[in-house]
């Protein structure tokens, strides 16, 4: 007895065709979400880097101009504290959003593939 896939390709090989351009369609779809998840995580992680980059800047030339000024003279030395913790906060904010999990990678293209394997489970058992 033939096995019902080959029997299938011998008649309909078109059904096969496009049920192999679906799965195409289905890799490219999985791609660009994998691809725009790992864009959206590389840009993040340099952003939160630049960002560590400016705030050390920022507490460098906050400690000298505390440091070069006398205190009688400080206007408003919340300043010299807000604006690097600013840029500080904003950094550890684009790490943890870049450390964050994205869906599971292919996630569509598993299940359909298991639901064509117990379908041909199904089919080829006696």
């Amino acid at each position: 007895m033939i096995h019902p896939l080959l029997r299938l390709a011998a008649t309909q090989p078109q059904l096969l065709a496009d049920h192999v351009e679906a799965y195409a369609g289905l890799v490219g779809e999985e791609l660009g979400r994998s691809a725009a998840a790992y864009k959206q995580r590389l840009l993040l992680g340099a952003l939160g880097l630049c960002l560590a980059v400016v705030a050390a800047v920022l507490a460098g030339v906050a400690l000298m101009l505390w440091a070069a000024t006398p205190p009688a003279n400080l206007q408003a030395p919340w300043v010299l504290i807000t604006a690097p913790g600013v840029a500080a906060l904003l950094a550890v904010a684009c790490a943890l959003g870049a450390r964050k999990k994205h869906a599971d990678s292919f996630a569509g293209l598993k299940q359909q593939m298991s639901a064509d394997l117990a379908m041909l489970r199904e089919v080829s058992a006696p």
